[in-house]
């Protein structure tokens, strides 16, 4: 499974990238918990949607995932860290980013699913 999990995240970035709700909310555990720029919170699944909707009109690129790792705890859970760059643009402006983040996968009813996401900016080099 440790192979796997940077599949899934692969998969759950290509969702949020192309703007597909469903596969996002497939790979998602609700309530999850979310870490990142605008604090902690946890999101249940109305509230996750809001947000999603959110990005309208905002389009979000992954340019890569460099540096990952996971590991297994157990049969059902799985942690990954990696950095991640990205691109976003919206009304014609270009902006990019670069993020180390972390994302726990728990398996439920035999599918997996990630339950916690932290994202945290990196500094430009």
């Amino acid at each position: 499974m440790k192979s796997a999990i940077l599949e899934l995240e692969k998969q759950y970035w290509q969702a949020m990238e192309s703007r597909d709700f469903e596969t996002v909310q497939r790979l998602t555990h609700f309530p999850c918990m979310v870490a990142g720029k605008d604090g902690v919170m946890q999101v249940d699944e109305e509230s996750f949607k809001k947000m999603f909707d959110s990005g309208e009109g905002k389009q979000m690129k992954v340019l890569g995932i460099s540096n990952a790792q996971d590991q297994m705890i157990g049969d059902n859970t799985g942690l990954l860290v990696y950095v991640i760059q990205l691109e976003y643009t919206k009304d014609g402006t270009t902006t990019a980013s670069q993020c180390a983040c972390t994302s726990t996968w728990i398996q439920e009813n035999g599918e997996w699913r990630c339950a916690v996401h932290t994202e945290s900016e990196m500094k430009a080099k």
